[in-house]
C-alpha cells in the first residue's frame, strides 16, 4: 500500500516540485495539497493521509498550530535556518521531525518512509544547529525531575538519542542488541510522556541533560 502524503505550503511552485519528486516513487502517493493550516485541517477531515509535509510560516494558520491540531497522520516540518524557533515549537507540538526546504530528494523520500514506519527524522547535525542557535533562550528546567524516573541505562539511551545517534549506533556503543535499545527507548518515552525521538531531543535540551557543546565525535554541526 502506498504512503499517502499531504503537501502543505503556501508556495505553489514548491508543492509542484515536491509532488513531482514524490509522484515518481512507487510507494508514495500525494493525495492532497493545501496552502495553509486551515485548508490542511479541512482536507484531513475527508482525506486519508499517512504523512503531512508541513511548511511553517503560512497565512491564516501556521504549521505549528496546524501540527498541534492534527491527530493521526505523522507530520514532517519544512524549515529554513531563519525559522529555527518555529521548527522547535512544531516538534513540541507533535511533529515527528523536520527537514530543510532544500533537502536532497533522496533524503526527503527516505524521511517520509522513516516517519511512516514510526521513526522520527532528526538529522544530527541539523538538530544540533537548530537547538544550539537558541539554547540560551530555552525554557527553565522544570522537567529535570522527570529524568529521575529513568534507570541508569535508560538515561544513557536518552542522552545518546539526544546527541543524534541511531538505535544501531547506540547498540554498538553500549554493546547491546538493537532490540534491547528499542525496548529501553520505549520505556524512556513512556516514563517521560514523550511521543518519539524528536521530543526526546527537545526534552534533553530543556532539562539541561545535553548542552550545546556536548556532541558526539565524528558528527559535524
Amino acid at each position: 500500500m502506498s504512503i499517502r502524503v499531504m503537501l502543505v505550503d503556501d508556495q505553489e511552485l514548491l508543492r509542484v516540485g515536491f509532488r513531482m519528486v514524490l509522484g515518481a516513487q512507487p510507494d508514495i502517493e500525494v493525495v492532497a495539497e493545501a496552502g495553509d493550516g486551515v485548508e490542511a485541517l479541512a482536507k484531513l477531515e475527508t482525506t486519508e493521509v499517512d504523512v503531512v509535509l508541513m511548511d511553517v510560516r503560512m497565512p491564516r494558520m501556521d504549521g505549528v498550530e496546524a501540527t498541534r491540531l492534527i491527530d493521526g497522520p505523522k507530520v514532517l516540518i519544512l524549515t529554513t535556518f531563519d525559522l529555527d524557533e518555529y521548527a522547535y515549537s512544531a516538534i513540541k507540538a507533535g511533529a515527528s521531525g523536520f527537514l530543510l526546504k532544500d533537502v536532497p530528494s533522496s533524503d526527503l523520500i527516505s524521511a517520509i518512509r522513516s516517519v511512516h514506519a514510526g521513526d522520527a527524522v532528526m538529522a544530527p547535525s541539523t538538530t544540533r544547529r537548530l537547538l544550539e542557535r537558541f539554547a540560551a533562550h530555552l525554557p527553565g528546567k522544570e522537567q529535570h525531575a522527570d529524568a529521575a524516573l529513568l534507570t541508569a541505562r535508560e538515561r544513557e539511551v536518552l542522552l545518546m538519542v539526544a546527541r543524534g545517534l541511531s538505535n544501531t549506533e547506540i547498540a554498538t556503543a553500549l554493546e547491546l542488541a538493537e532490540a534491547t535499545v528499542k525496548t529501553h527507548l520505549g520505556r524512556v518515552l513512556a516514563k517521560l510522556g514523550l511521543r518519539d525521538r524528536a521530543q526526546v531531543v527537545v526534552f534533553a535540551y530543556e532539562a539541561g541533560l545535553v548542552v550545546p557543546s556536548d556532541r558526539p565525535k565524528g558528527l559535524d554541526g
